[in-house]
């Protein structure tokens, strides 16, 4: 197996448990916080797709979705175009809110650019250094790997999360 089609693999994995998290929940289950402070699973999903559009979109040298299929503008966030969510305020949270077909849609969307983007990659890409402020430098695969692994981190936590309401 080359390395690109074990990232394919391993991002389709995050695309299918984003959608399975999202069906069947209405609006008031999106918002919903664990114990009234934890993050919804509106904004965890958002914040999923924020994440690997911004990190796969930067390592590829593409515009992020969000902006250049007006994401931005159809989700009405009052946050910065820019906005990713990291170290957002329990108010910031509770103002993520769009329905789980918005959400979805802009995932779908995210993950289109992310996997023919991976589709392009030879093993020998993935040793390309994307961002040089860190020490040692990151690479390209080492890119890939800490998304899917926030990414996967946080669809849990929604699936959790959706669990929760459940019950």
């Amino acid at each position: 197996m080359k390395s690109n089609e074990l990232l394919l693999d391993a991002f389709r994995r995050i695309r299918e448990t984003v959608e399975a998290t999202l069906e069947g929940l209405d609006d008031g289950s999106l918002v919903r916080r664990p114990a009234g402070t934890g993050n919804s699973i509106a904004w965890l999903v958002w914040h999923l797709g924020r994440v690997e559009d911004a990190q796969v979109g930067s390592a590829a040298g593409l515009d992020q979705v969000w902006t250049a299929q007006d994401f931005a503008g159809r989700f009405g966030l009052p946050l910065t175009d820019r906005d990713t969510g990291y170290g957002h305020s329990t108010h910031q949270v509770d103002a993520v809110r769009a329905r789980p077909e918005l959400l979805l849609e802009y995932y779908d969307a995210v993950h289109r650019q992310t996997t023919g983007f991976l589709e392009t990659l030879t093993d020998e890409d993935m040793d390309r250094i994307v961002d040089k402020r860190w020490d040692p430098p990151v690479t390209l695969g080492v890119r890939l790997v800490s998304t899917i692994a926030d990414c996967l981190q946080h669809v849990g936590q929604a699936a959790y999360a959706k669990g929760l309401n459940a019950g």
